[in-house]
């Protein structure tokens, strides 16, 4: 496998400064590049760079490798260290969409129902930040995908069915989808989307919030299904 850091055009590296929250640092540096496929799908994440670039040492940065791997995002290979997920298969990538339809529309409708106040405005809140910049670059793409996958697990939390959050929260569904690809047309239309979701969420109508869900769900489908391989 390549060791793709080094050879990366941003190569040239910031280095860590020793503060309080710095392995939360390391942690940030290394998801954007995943994030972003500067640090290829199934690819190995050379440490002794890392230690180079960052100027820390190994231990903080296995520390942020093993949040990471917590998340989905990196897997750690006996004899090989630490590597990048695979890109989604296509079939895989099927299987996602096909639990997603299954449990999110209903986690949309239960939470309509079931969700406090705060909880509630919490979300409304994320929703409008989360409104696409006129120039969309990878740190905001990004950001964005990080706040979809938050915006999400915050709805199934909401249902107050802790079956269906554990099961949403452990497929790790968005920052895997977001990996497929880099445009404009994914945020701007998720937003959108979104806006009709927090709209029924706010005027507490099940029915109207499972079909935004179902609505958005659909939409991303038709969206990433060309590249998923």
């Amino acid at each position: 496998m390549a060791d793709p850091i080094e050879n990366s055009p941003d190569g040239a590296r910031k280095r860590i400064k020793r503060t309080q929250g710095f392995v939360e640092e390391v942690f940030e540096i290394i998801r954007a590049d995943i994030m972003a496929l500067r640090i290829p799908p199934d690819t190995r994440i050379p440490i002794g760079n890392l230690v180079r670039e960052l100027g820390v040492s190994q231990t903080p940065i296995r520390e942020a490798l093993s949040m990471l791997e917590a998340l989905g995002l990196v897997t750690k290979k006996q004899f090989v260290g630490y590597c990048t997920a695979p890109k989604l298969t296509r079939k895989e990538f099927e299987q996602l969409y096909e639990m997603r339809l299954l449990l999110e529309p209903y986690a949309a409708r239960c939470a309509a129902e079931r969700m406090d106040a705060q909880e509630l405005e919490e979300v409304c809140e994320l929703a409008r930040r989360m409104e696409p910049a006129e120039s969309e670059t990878r740190a905001t793409y990004g950001k964005f995908a990080d706040d979809d996958s938050e915006l999400h697990a915050r709805i199934a939390r909401g249902s107050k069915n802790r079956l269906i959050e554990d099961a949403l929260s452990r497929m790790h569904t968005h920052l895997h989808i977001f990996r497929l690809r880099f445009h404009s047309e994914v945020t701007t239309e998720a937003f959108a989307e979104h806006a009709r979701l927090i709209d029924a969420l706010k005027r507490r109508s099940p029915g109207e919030a499972e079909a935004a869900m179902r609505y958005h769900i659909d939409k991303s489908y038709a969206r990433l299904v060309p590249f998923a391989e």
